[in-house]
């Protein structure tokens, strides 16, 4: 497909790729905002949706093409030619799919209760549609039966306006709708029930056992129009007897049939509970007492528009300004809200819990991509959000038996990927000086930390080993190369926190500990390696290959040797001392980019957008290309991120090289396009890359508004020459939190040829707390 073919962008034009310098101008000046194109990233393996939502929504509306497909992991492709129907929630851009939940059919003809097949979307209730169209609050398709529908939302509600062709039509709620993966084994849906009230208010329930398993989800449904009649249907699509009003079993449905559905359209409003269906009931009554669909669409357009000014660029092409707009959208999906109107949530422990009003709960943490750039971004251009965040993960990590999260979904650890990186979000919020009961969550990330016993997730398997050898052994423990890198990064982020609750001597050991990733590094031969449990490296490596024995498992997470070795962000000195100094370490990084891409058959198609062996597709790399100006090679980091931003992204559907994963993909793309990143969320520093604008305007909170001007920047001019900040000359290569936080002017002059900008140890960014002798 597309986006396979693009994993392969070796050499060649990297820099002409950018095209010329447009005049427009994206939100500056007064003049009208750049729009996001909602289905960029709804193809290839994007993995996002174009559905309506609020930014961080907990209702995210939409319409769903497939749900049996890698691909489909969103509920939608842009290259599917039908639509199955309208679901209330969804994943946007993971690699593992969920939700789906409440899937409403508006259709006329025969009933059918079964959606039918992707390449038969003649049989079943599946539609071809034309005529769509997506921004942020408001969706809307033509489907082949004549119906329009219309979708926009509120925090809690989604909101349906289904326009029929006059004559008979009825809409279908399928209630087993859910994703469908070939690992599922068992019942993956129970518990279920569906009951009409005397009012004419639908409600569901139903408990889900697919990624998060065991989450809830209760639903109260109303329409504007009372149905002419009503058809419950129980497990095997058994219809319920004549004149019911409910049905409980597994996969249920119900259809609501009207003799005239022409005329005024049929509205239908569906409010979301993950406690219970009174809080789904709440949520309708409060957020949609009307009928006022236009109202609640202007609204959700109103709430975009605000949080999508955050970021104002001018410069760059057209396209590219649409995908910084795109991006940003993305950026705001998730985390998404998780507490009803009341405040009642499901904790990690499974119980509800009461939320105070300034620290609503969230959910769909996934924090092995987005600690990496998404919290950071949003520590900027959405600091009272990410103080939410943070109160949250304290909370979260008191409440659940794992500590610390590692992918929470619905309130339920998933265990999903390795780590548990809430303890970088966390440490980087204390370094930012994010207010938050730090210590009231140390107890549990000592547990984490120390305690051998303490309950493990998939994301914390080897602990013991880790502890005992200082590495995870391979021949014990599968990805065991990347756990013993990402378990030091994690003690790194603990060590400042294990400072916040005063805990020094915790500290010190967790910050000693932290360099543990050096034992899978092999200096011999400049590789991270699989080690075994007896101290011997794997004999016949292959740096290529995802492990030492590829029946059974593999010792890298979604990587291969060449990704993993440069996966260090806390130490990046000690890494360069650990290859034999500066030029050795630019080297090897040379042949990283330079490498032929190729990958084994095995690979996951997770690595893609491969620059050499260097893989965009991915989080593991995002930050290395960035390492050069550690090694005093800052110019290479300049040419490589302009490149990077050039070629991995694309105003198109398939304009995500790889999965957006909650924000990050998009994340990298808005961060490294201002000028800027951090290599190490913990340290609260961004190094310097190459700004793709001309000007950009970010708006950081409490009336503080970062400008970031970049002064003969042409896509043949990559490099930095000089910097200045807030008017005055900035000799380093890197600039704190504190001081973009306060506001202000960076201005960077930009040149064709690079430059001595950043490359003396002096200038350079600090890494474990130094800056090189």
């Amino acid at each position: 497909m597309i986006a396979a073919n693009r994993r392969q962008l070796l050499g060649g034009a990297g820099l002409a790729a950018l095209g010329s310098a447009a005049p427009g101008l994206a939100r500056v000046q007064g003049t009208a905002a750049t729009k996001p194109d909602l289905f960029i990233g709804t193809g290839g393996h994007g993995h996002t949706f174009p559905g309506p939502s609020l930014p961080f929504g907990m209702v995210q509306l939409g319409p769903d093409t497939d749900n049996a497909r890698w691909d489909a992991c969103s509920g939608y492709h842009r290259t599917d030619g039908s639509i199955m129907g309208f679901s209330h929630t969804h994943l946007s851009g993971t690699g593992i799919g969920d939700m789906l939940d409440v899937l409403v059919v508006p259709t006329r003809g025969a009933l059918e209760l079964d959606p039918g097949k992707l390449d038969d979307p003649d049989k079943g209730y599946r539609q071809r549609f034309s005529e769509e169209h997506a921004e942020p609050g408001y969706y809307r398709v033509k489907l082949e039966s004549g119906v329009l529908a219309e979708l926009t939302v509120t925090e809690r509600t989604g909101l349906h306006r289904y326009h029929f062709p006059k004559g008979a039509g009825h809409i279908l709620i399928d209630f087993a709708h859910m994703i469908i993966d070939v690992w599922d084994k068992g019942i993956i849906v129970d518990q279920a029930s569906l009951a009409i009230d005397a009012d004419g208010v639908l409600t569901g329930s139903r408990r889900v056992h697919r990624w998060a398993k065991g989450r809830h989800v209760h639903f109260a449904m109303q329409l504007s129009r009372k149905p002419s009649r009503v058809e419950f249907f129980g497990d095997d699509n058994k219809p319920a007897p004549a004149g019911a009003k409910g049905v409980a079993g597994n996969k249920l449905k119900v259809a609501l049939f009207f003799d005239e559905a022409g005329g005024d359209p049929i509205l239908v409003k569906t409010g979301i509970s993950a406690v219970d269906v009174a809080g789904a009931r709440a949520a309708l009554a409060a957020e949609a007492p009307g009928w006022d669909f236009d109202r609640a669409a202007t609204a959700a357009r109103r709430a975009w528009a605000n949080e999508l000014d955050s970021v104002r660029v001018e410069g760059g092409t057209p396209a590219q300004r649409t995908i910084m707009a795109s991006a940003l959208y993305h950026c705001f999906l998730a985390p998404t809200l998780f507490t009803d109107r009341d405040g009642r949530y499901v904790g990690m422990d499974r119980q509800v819990h009461q939320a105070p009003a300034d620290t609503p709960a969230f959910s769909t943490y996934s924090l092995w991509d987005t600690y990496r750039a998404l919290h950071p971004l949003l520590t900027l251009v959405q600091p009272e959000r990410a103080a939410m965040f943070t109160r949250d993960l304290v909370r979260q990590t008191q409440q659940s038996p794992y500590g610390p999260p590692v992918w929470q979904l619905q309130g339920v650890e998933t265990g999903c990927m390795i780590g548990w990186h809430s303890v970088s979000v966390l440490a980087e919020a204390r370094a930012k000086g994010i207010q938050a009961d730090y210590a009231a969550a140390w107890p549990n990330i000592r547990r984490r930390a120390f305690d051998r016993d303490f309950k493990d997730s998939d994301g914390s398997l080897g602990r013991g080993y880790y502890y005992d050898l200082g590495y995870v052994p391979a021949d014990k423990i599968w990805e065991s190369v990347s756990r013993t890198q990402e378990y030091a990064y994690d003690d790194w982020a603990m060590a400042m926190l294990a400072e916040a609750a005063g805990a020094k001597d915790d500290a010190d050991k967790l910050r000693a500990r932290s360099r543990n990733y050096r034992n899978v590094l092999d200096a011999g031969t400049r590789f991270a390696k699989p080690k075994f449990s007896d101290g011997s490296w794997w004999a016949n490596y292959d740096p290529i290959q995802l492990g030492h024995d590829v029946k059974k498992h593999r010792d890298y997470t979604e990587a291969n040797g060449w990704q993993a070795t440069f996966l260090n962000q806390h130490d990046v000195y000690g890494l360069i001392d650990h290859f034999g100094g500066d030029a050795a370490f630019e080297k090897q990084l040379d042949a990283l980019f330079n490498a032929p891409s190729t990958l084994p058959e095995n690979a996951p198609p997770d690595i893609s957008g491969l620059v050499g062996q260097y893989a965009h597709g991915n989080e593991p790399n995002h930050h290395v290309a960035y390492l050069y100006a550690y090694a005093g090679a800052p110019a290479k980091t300049q040419a490589m991120i302009r490149r990077l931003c050039t070629e991995m992204y694309k105003a198109e559907p398939d304009g995500e090289i790889g999965n957006d994963d909650c924000g990050q993909m998009s994340a990298w793309f808005v961060l490294s396009s201002l000028g800027f990143y951090p290599v190490d969320p913990v340290s609260a520093v961004y190094v310097f890359g190459s700004p793709l604008f001309d000007r950009a305007e970010v708006r950081l909170g409490r009336g503080k508004t970062l400008r970031v001007v970049a002064r003969g920047n042409a896509p043949d001019a990559p490099y930095v020459q000089s910097v200045r900040w807030n008017g005055k000359p900035w000799t380093r290569n890197w600039i704190s939190h504190a001081d973009l936080a306060k506001g202000g002017e960076l201005e960077f002059e930009m040149g064709r040829a690079p430059s001595r900008f950043g490359t003396a140890k002096a200038d350079r960014p600090p890494s474990f707390g130094r800056i090189p002798a």
